[in-house]
């Protein structure tokens, strides 16, 4: 395995990089203190050329991971979270390593940029403007009307983003500035008209601007509508033979020929929403693996963690499927169970629902306080079943079990 500099915040003891990897302690790990706790063992053994950073999402970390990557002579530099695509983009054009590029990396982050590209190409998306000022989003309003969606630009996990649906919470909107996390500045947020159909979201593999393989699936539901109200959430693997399975992989293929490509493989994630007349409406495209469970979703399907296989990829390593599935091996899905308000007490019993596999995330009496981002749970629920009826049947049934069974005190 070639030298690569390697971004991960993700903690060790749930993303086992040195699993992943041929020859980890080749690797240049870029981490933080948080993320290695409980792994210290594995952090020496493992990644003995590795940096410890407290400020993670800061520039300093940028000057620390090129420093790093000089000394011990860096081929590619790789990472696994989307917070990391563009700066490793700026390390491999500082370094004049191949890889994504800081074009395709912009397009792939910049939702702004993304969905201009993509309507060039003739893809479908909401109408959308920047909003770099108040005025711009008051002329939005103004030329589309109510309600809009306002998000950050750069955003990951429904962080940040506002439904404004009256006069009134554009005010809102504007008066949370002083407490916002991502600064009211030009080029952070954006506006865009409410689309309207079942939400999807397309993973899979992508080379140089085309699809290795991919598979879509219908989620339970929005997410940032389940950060804005606690709902659980999920998804299930769309059948082979469903009318939308053939439009999403066709709109993918479109979205990543239409963006600038990336010549090694990465893992993509896509959302789209599908209305009523069959034709997908793009919402967002990331170069790495979905976050939750999505990726063990899809190796219960086809045998590929796409985390895991993004990274090797992006390390030089060779694919483990390189052909497009006709069909999951097996209908798939799951949800994440919404932590409540108050002190958690678990159900007294095992799920009695045939063939769900649920998992506590949480311990009895860890205190909750609502659903905080996109990926927070307290329990999951999989399924694996003959038909997506089957699994659609079940994990409503294990969610109305937990509904009644498990306590917020």
């Amino acid at each position: 395995m070639p030298t690569v500099l390697l971004f991960s915040r993700q903690p060790l003891t749930g993303r086992p990089l040195q699993e992943w990897l041929d020859r980890p302690e080749d690797a240049v790990l870029i981490t933080t203190p948080k993320a290695v706790a409980g792994a210290e063992d594995v952090l020496a053994a493992s990644f003995p050329r590795h940096r410890l950073v407290d400020d993670y999402h800061g520039w300093v970390t940028e000057e620390i991971a090129e420093q790093a990557a000089r000394a011990y002579g860096a081929d590619l530099v790789a990472s696994t979270s989307e917070s990391d695509v563009l700066r490793s983009a700026r390390l491999r054009a500082r370094l004049g390593l191949p890889g994504q590029d800081v074009a395709s990396a912009t397009a792939y982050r910049d939702k702004v940029v993304m969905k201009e590209l993509a309507r060039a190409a003739g893809i479908r998306v909401p109408d959308f403007a920047a909003v770099d000022s108040p005025r711009d989003l008051l002329d939005f309003v103004d030329a589309h009307g109510l309600p809009v969606v306002v998000k950050p630009r750069s955003g990951a996990g429904a962080e940040g983003v506002a439904f404004l649906r009256e006069p009134a919470d554009v005010t809102a909107f504007f008066a949370r500035e002083r407490g916002s996390d991502v600064p009211y500045l030009p080029g952070q947020w954006m506006v865009e008209s409410l689309a309207h159909g079942d939400f999807h979201h397309v993973d899979g593999i992508m080379r140089d601007g085309r699809i290795v393989h991919s598979w879509p699936s219908r989620y339970a539901g929005g997410l940032a509508e389940r950060v804005r109200e606690d709902l659980h959430t999920g998804s299930v693997l769309l059948a082979p033979d469903a009318p939308a399975t053939h439009a999403l992989q066709r709109l993918a293929a479109d979205v990543v020929a239409a963006l600038p490509p990336a010549p090694h493989p990465l893992a993509f994630h896509l959302e789209a929403w599908v209305g009523p007349d069959g034709v997908p409406v793009l919402c967002e495209i990331a170069s790495r693996a979905g976050g939750g469970l999505i990726a063990d979703q899809y190796i219960r399907a086809f045998g590929v963690h796409l985390a895991r296989e993004g990274l090797r990829a992006q390390c030089g390593l060779p694919l483990t499927l390189t052909t497009q599935p006709a069909a999951p091996a097996r209908a798939v899905g799951h949800v994440l169970l919404s932590p409540g308000h108050g002190v958690f007490v678990p159900p007294a019993d095992p799920c009695p629902v045939p063939g769900v596999e649920l998992t506590l995330l949480r311990e009895a009496g860890t205190p909750g306080r609502g659903v905080e981002s996109a990926a927070d749970a307290v329990a999951s629920a999989f399924v694996e079943a003959d038909t997506t009826e089957d699994v659609e049947s079940r994990l409503a049934e294990a969610t109305e079990w937990w509904n009644h069974h498990a306590r917020w005190e």
